[in-house]
């Protein structure tokens, strides 16, 4: 099970033992964060840079696939990135035979 089922069964089951409560005020509650969060979110600074046109194309193509803007996608990795959250994939795994996973063999 990945991380992310886990946890959504983890919130369940809390969910199911009756721990959430409702918050005092919630309409309130929900106004304050919605301000927090349309204000850490407010994009009011353009930036210009320079890269390599096969890089523009591969970010253009990779937006395509995800279904949104290219300039989004990368506000988004720049944000990730700058917050420490941008994880860098895992390689793929060696599909040559290891040094310890070869046999001697005997003659």
């Amino acid at each position: 099970m990945d991380d992310e089922n886990k946890l959504e069964e983890e919130i369940l089951a809390s969910f199911e033992r009756e721990e959430w409560r409702s918050v005092p005020n919630l309409s309130q509650e929900i106004e304050r964060y919605a301000a927090y969060a349309e204000a850490s979110l407010t994009k009011d600074k353009r930036v210009n840079i320079r890269i390599s046109s096969r890089d523009l194309e591969d970010i253009q193509a990779r937006a395509a696939e995800e279904g949104i803007p290219y300039q989004t996608l990368m506000a988004s990795v720049l944000h990730k990135f700058v917050t420490g959250r941008l994880v860098e994939p895992s390689p793929p795994p060696s599909s040559k035979p290891t040094r310890a996973s070869h046999k001697h063999s005997t003659r």
